[in-house]
């Protein structure tokens, strides 16, 4: 077990010059393939930036997330021990469903999009997008993997299948990779998630996935790309500073909540989906 915390403690510190070797590698494919965007230097050091933010925001709420998840465990149903082979297939698949519906939330309630939509917020699609990553919500994100400790699998374990499975997303944020075939029917792969970062009508609020794509497949969810890809939000921003990117979209949910005229209304800005008015109502 020591060998294991110690793997989860520096995962994403280990994973860096993986990161940075991935993106050399990438930056000079894209050099040939003229027919791609690829990267935008100021574009990709504010994904960079937001990766820090996420990074130190982990650091800071460790304490909080390693106590309550292990008093959680003190009351779990069942004892999945890590020390047993089978428990981790069926943790990588509990997690993934894990992560297909918080992913999904976080698309489709508003409070949530309005840290989450940081990860959308680039107009390009290459491995340093992947490092633009939700920042406030890591403060308490980490409270929906609660249910995997209480049925019983060991809270490390589920913090390093959780660390694994958004590793596995890194790569999958990139252009230079089309098709691969077989493994697009179960997994999640560049073309999938491209979609998912699509601004197209068509494409919105598809492909939740984290390494499977066959929640999207069963939950109604999925579709394949068909058409090329408009990459950014429906309106975007026009700014690479990191703190603007963090709050823009907190600013303007406050302030429509504010202005709302009755409870219910300031409710719905917060909980409601993204796109949700009050009848007859204009945005501020």
């Amino acid at each position: 077990m020591d060998q294991l915390n110690w793997l989860t403690e520096n995962l994403y510190y280990l994973a860096i010059p993986y990161f940075l070797i991935a993106m050399a590698y990438e930056i000079r494919v894209l050099r040939t393939a003229t027919h791609l965007k690829g990267y935008e230097w100021r574009d990709s050091a504010t994904s960079i930036s937001l990766g820090v933010f996420n990074l130190a925001m982990r650091a800071v709420f460790a304490v909080v997330t390693i106590t309550v998840s292990f008093m959680v465990y003190e009351h779990r149903l069942f004892d999945l021990s890590p020390l047993l082979w089978w428990t981790w297939p069926l943790l990588w698949v509990a997690e993934d469903f894990t992560f297909y519906w918080y992913h999904r939330a976080s698309h489709r309630i508003r409070f949530m999009w309005a840290d989450h939509v940081n990860h959308h917020s680039s107009q390009h699609y290459n491995l340093s997008t992947a490092l633009r990553q939700p920042v406030i919500e890591m403060a308490w994100a980490w409270v929906l993997w609660l249910p995997l400790v209480l049925i019983g699998f060991h809270p490390v374990a589920v913090a390093l299948a959780a660390g694994l499975n958004l590793l596995y997303q890194f790569w999958i944020h990139t252009e230079s990779v089309r098709h691969i075939g077989f493994f697009e029917r179960f997994m999640n792969t560049p073309s999938h998630h491209r979609v998912h970062h699509g601004s197209n009508p068509e494409y919105i609020d598809k492909n939740y996935g984290g390494w499977l794509i066959v929640w999207d497949k069963w939950f109604g969810t999925f579709t394949p790309e068909t058409v090329p890809v408009r990459y950014g939000l429906v309106h975007n921003i026009s700014s690479f500073n990191p703190f603007k990117v963090i709050t823009h979209e907190w600013a303007f949910m406050l302030r429509q909540s504010w202005r709302a005229k009755n409870l219910r209304h300031k409710l719905g800005w917060v909980f409601g989906p993204p796109e949700w008015m009050p009848k007859g109502a204009a945005k501020p």
